[in-house]
């Protein structure tokens, strides 16, 4: 899913220069989890309850870039965050959809890290043959909204009281994005790994 609100408060400036997209390693599972594991434990973004552990979050990196993008953001040696894509659902009918997620550290959130690394990944997907990303949000989050938003996704439905975390129920909007025209037939998605290297460079580059 996607990031808490941050309030109303103005959003933070990096310093330093634009950070770096590029496709994650087993090396980022560390940084990946330090990201993700408050998210986990103290929020209703992520329906998790426990947040996995490092060599967990090794395991689904790896797994993932076997056929999807995983991308992370990093600056002078620190990782901002991070996004990936998973298969929609598992029967063979939806396998030209995709669900997406990006999270972001707490001090560099909104500050544009999460359009940084959703416009690569998009790009990757579109490349790659996929025709529609998917993105839930626990709601009310305004600040997620609003940048799925202003990527070209438009809002689907809401799943009512569909999950129950720390003490509550929570609602799950769901918001889509057309990356290409469907065609019939629809050739299969390639794998990630089968792109050509100038065309994962250039999407990584935001181009």
């Amino acid at each position: 899913m996607s990031q808490p609100p941050t309030g109303r408060s103005r959003p933070p400036r990096l310093r330093g220069g634009r950070p770096t997209i590029r496709l994650a390693t087993a090396d980022d599972a560390a940084r990946v989890q330090a990201i993700y594991a408050p998210i986990v434990r103290d929020t209703a973004i992520s329906f998790e309850v426990d947040p996995p552990g490092v060599p967990e979050m090794g395991r689904r990196i790896a797994h993932t870039l076997v056929t999807l993008p995983w991308l992370v953001s990093e600056r002078d040696g620190e990782t901002l965050g991070f996004a990936y894509a998973a298969a929609h659902r598992a029967r063979p009918a939806y396998r030209w959809s995709v669900d997406v997620s990006v999270y972001v550290t707490g001090h560099a959130r909104r500050a544009g890290v999460g359009r940084g690394l959703y416009v690569p990944l998009l790009a990757l997907l579109t490349a790659q043959g996929f025709t529609s990303a998917h993105a839930g949000i626990t709601l009310p989050n305004p600040a997620s909204v609003g940048l799925h938003q202003a990527l070209g996704f438009t809002p689907v439905g809401v799943y009512r009281a569909v999950g129950f975390k720390l003490g509550s129920w929570h609602d799950v909007g769901w918001w889509q994005r057309r990356l290409r025209e469907p065609t019939v037939p629809p050739p299969p998605p390639a794998p990630l790994p089968d792109l050509p290297a100038a065309t994962v460079e250039v999407a990584l580059a935001g181009r």
